[in-house]
């Protein structure tokens, strides 16, 4: 028996949901744990804004084309469709990359800025 006062255990899967509270049940804990792994991940942005040498750098076109295509080969792999991943994912690099700009900026206020 799973324990029901804890939300962030799992209750029903996408099959065993039987009403739109199972369902919204589900999505907001896994929500809960997309923003534990999205703050990780921010975590990482304000690394490389620390060791990054130059601001320029921060954009990195190469970089952004090689994590999506990493990303739509496991979205593939896991059943994610690729019309859901490839957007979320750009606009996740997109917004990422404005807040390591800032980072950089905060960290190294003047450093190549053009």
């Amino acid at each position: 028996m799973t324990d029901t006062a804890d939300p962030d255990t799992r209750r029903h899967t996408a099959q065993s949901a039987e009403t739109m509270a199972d369902v919204r049940f589900e999505i907001d804990r896994l929500d809960r744990h997309l923003v534990k792994l999205l703050e990780e991940r921010q975590s990482f942005m304000d690394a490389a804004a620390r060791i990054k040498g130059t601001r320029k750098s921060v954009h990195d076109r190469e970089r952004i084309e090689d994590v999506i295509t990493k990303v739509l080969a496991e979205a593939k792999r896991e059943g994610l469709s690729a019309s859901i991943a490839e957007p979320v994912w750009r606009t996740l690099i997109d917004r990422c990359i404005a807040y390591e700009f800032e980072a950089f900026d905060a960290l190294k206020p003047g450093r190549d800025k053009a």
